[in-house]
């Protein structure tokens, strides 16, 4: 009897476990975070990768505005967030690139606490001035410049911004100086600018597409097929001014491997299919393809140029 009841319990044993797969990811909707207020560009592409990625993973992915203090509020929020592949960072550079050198303290730390899913798209600016200004190449900017040293205003949404910046690296490279006068955002420059109380603006073309018939384009940052006659700054012989800005995927430490390079599969996939290509081209946004590696590696090099940049010029919070 004990040997029956031992070669029964023995076999039991031996039966194959019954298999308890993990939750396919994912189960429930997803949220991207974005650091900023809606319908700036980088809630734009937001919006056009949440609706392509919806469809991709059966999930309804949701876009959260959560924007304050040069995006670290947002960011803060994806960095306590708990890594299980629902809550991604969707910023512009300035919350992972730039305001670890222009911060004296930090709510996260970027390098430790998130991890780069995908590179995005890059969103190249342009150099846009009042027709008042009566120059019609960049030259031609510079020298009236130097004319007037310190005279001609420029708005920004602030100096932890790509356009602020991008104006400061002009300075560094033609040895001029500009007024800055700040904005909480750049829909107020634009009205100013094209009411002759701002000389110029530099700004991504989805925030300035509505306006640029009314101004006069001087440069471009990277070339774009929408002004292929417009010369980028490097061509212009400035090659110092890169004004470099993407709108980037981002997820809490810790968010599993798997999970992490299936999303940035699902972001290259959507950036590839012709409806959303044609709507990055509309924003005038450039897909960059690459992998979690790639993009690692990419945002350390940029948060040292960045942090050389503000170090060599001195540039900090309340400027």
């Amino acid at each position: 009897m004990h040997r029956r009841t031992l070669l029964a319990w023995m076999g039991a044993m031996a039966a194959p476990l019954p298999s308890f797969a993990a939750d396919p990811w994912p189960a429930k909707p997803v949220t991207l975070v974005v650091p900023s207020s809606a319908g700036g560009g980088t809630d734009a592409f937001a919006r056009t990768l949440a609706q392509a990625l919806s469809e991709a993973l059966k999930q309804t992915v949701i876009v959260d505005n959560r924007a304050g203090a040069s995006g670290n509020i947002g960011a803060d929020i994806v960095a306590r967030s708990a890594p299980d592949g629902y809550t991604f960072l969707l910023t512009a550079s300035a919350a992972v690139a730039i305001n670890p050198a222009l911060f004296q303290k930090m709510p996260f730390d970027p390098e430790r606490d998130l991890l780069p899913v995908a590179r995005g798209v890059s969103s190249p600016y342009l150099l846009l001035a009042s027709p008042a200004l009566k120059v019609s190449s960049l030259e031609g900017f510079v020298t009236r410049a130097r004319q007037e040293p310190g005279e001609l205003a420029f708005g920004s949404a602030g100096v932890g911004t790509v356009p602020y910046l991008g104006v400061r690296m002009l300075e560094e490279a033609t040895g001029t100086r500009f007024l800055h006068v700040p904005y909480k955002g750049l829909a107020p420059a634009f009205q100013d600018l094209i009411g002759g109380e701002l000389a110029f603006i530099l700004s991504d073309l989805a925030s300035a597409a509505a306006h640029v018939g009314r101004l006069t384009p001087l440069a471009i940052s990277e070339r774009l097929p929408a002004y292929p006659k417009l010369p980028t700054f490097a061509e212009a012989g400035y090659p110092g001014v890169r004004p470099n800005n993407y709108f980037s995927l981002l997820a809490p430490a810790g968010t599993p491997p798997a999970i992490v390079s299936r999303m940035s599969t699902e972001v290259n996939a959507a950036m590839r299919k012709p409806a959303v290509a044609a709507k990055l081209e509309q924003l005038g946004l450039l897909p960059v393809f690459d992998t979690p590696e790639s993009f690692a590696k990419t945002l350390k090099e940029e948060r040292a140029a960045w942090a050389a940049f503000i170090r060599r010029n001195g540039i900090k919070q309340g400027d």
